[in-house]
């Protein structure tokens, strides 16, 4: 019987490019959501110091309840898949479909790009810094990098522990600077999780196209600002299940990612503004007690009366109308759109 070529299958599989993933160790690891859906995360304040008095009651100032700040932390992504190899095609096909190989394939190509991608667009879209302007040039790109330390710098970040994340269109620009140092200051290793070099004492991380947030040029990241919980990462292979003579291969990841408000600062984000768009600070007016938040077609406000930031606190509300203020009340707001990044926070005391 005749052998024809184009039904002989090759035990030679194509395999697609693929990077490992771009955020494995990006963030922090330290809080732990076993058992739960929700973590809350306390950040307790401090109060402004003041003149010692030497005579009178309250010769140290006049004492105040300690105030905390609590933020949710609930997971959001659980994904999962599933696929079957039947034990005679992959006998036909010369067995190019092993279940092993056929799961790590699928997490490779499939499961990675998709959480670094997320993980990814909540940093962009939830860091504590966000600029916008026109695209950098490859004569303005280290400027505009500095900018971002500076900004890091005066909110006291540490400047060990943070990486810079860029597009390739932007490390093309970057990797024409003097100021650049190439990929022979980073070991073999670090070149295998997408460092590329360094740049001020940050390890810089290119990230793919299909990965890489939409109109972002650049991230700088500080690993204490966020944290990537992993809650399930579960894979089976069952051979020979009721109904199927092969393998059924199943997997779930449950997973999220998530900016802290205390230590925002921690991400500066650089936006270009022809691309994409920030929402602007809200314009707050305070009279007579009562704020005000000037309507913007689209927008949505979020704001607090308790001093935190609505960005991230528990206590956030929406804006829908004035709102009453007590004596020395501050009132933070902030907008977000769909389709933008959101705005700064602005604030007024009563």
């Amino acid at each position: 019987m005749p052998i024809y070529l184009h039904e002989k299958y090759s035990k030679q599989v194509q395999e697609a490019y693929r990077k490992e993933s771009v955020i494995k160790g990006l963030l922090s690891n330290d809080y732990d959501f076993t058992g739960n859906k929700t973590v809350k995360v306390s950040t307790i304040s401090t109060v402004p110091l003041v003149d010692y008095v030497r005579n009178g009651a309250n010769r140290y100032g006049t004492p105040s309840e300690l105030e905390d700040t609590v933020q949710e932390l609930t997971l959001s992504q659980d994904k999962a898949f599933t696929f079957t190899i039947d034990k005679g095609n992959n006998a036909d096909q010369n067995g190019i479909k092993g279940a092993g190989k056929a799961l790590h394939r699928q997490i490779k190509d499939r499961n990675v790009p998709l959480m670094d991608a997320y993980a990814l667009n909540v940093i962009a879209h939830k860091g504590g810094i966000i600029f916008g302007g026109a695209a950098p040039t490859k004569t303005s790109i280290v400027e505009r990098i500095a900018d971002g330390t500076v900004a890091l710098d005066d909110g006291e970040v540490p400047s060990t522990g943070r990486s810079l994340l860029i597009s390739a269109a932007m490390y093309k620009l970057l990797r024409l600077s003097p100021e650049f140092i190439g990929n022979d200051k980073l070991a073999v290793e670090s070149l295998k999780k997408g460092q590329v070099g360094e740049f001020d004492n940050m390890p810089v991380i290119k990230v793919p196209k299909g990965r890489w947030p939409e109109a972002v040029n650049f991230m700088i990241v500080h690993k204490d600002a966020g944290c990537i919980p992993v809650k399930l990462d579960d894979t089976k292979i069952h051979q020979d299940p009721p109904g199927l003579s092969g393998h059924l291969v199943e997997g779930r990841q449950y997973y999220d990612c998530f900016i802290l408000g205390t230590k925002s600062g921690g991400v500066y984000v650089d936006v270009d503004t022809g691309a994409g768009s920030i929402v602007a600070k809200p314009v707050i007016a305070i009279a007579a007690n009562e704020a005000t938040i000037t309507a913007v077609t689209g927008v949505t406000f979020k704001y607090t009366t308790d001093g935190t930031d609505p960005r991230y606190s528990v206590s956030a509300e929406v804006y829908s109308g004035d709102v009453t203020l007590t004596a020395g009340q501050t009132f933070k707001a902030y907008g977000e759109k769909n389709g933008s990044f959101p705005s700064a926070v602005d604030e007024k005391t009563n």
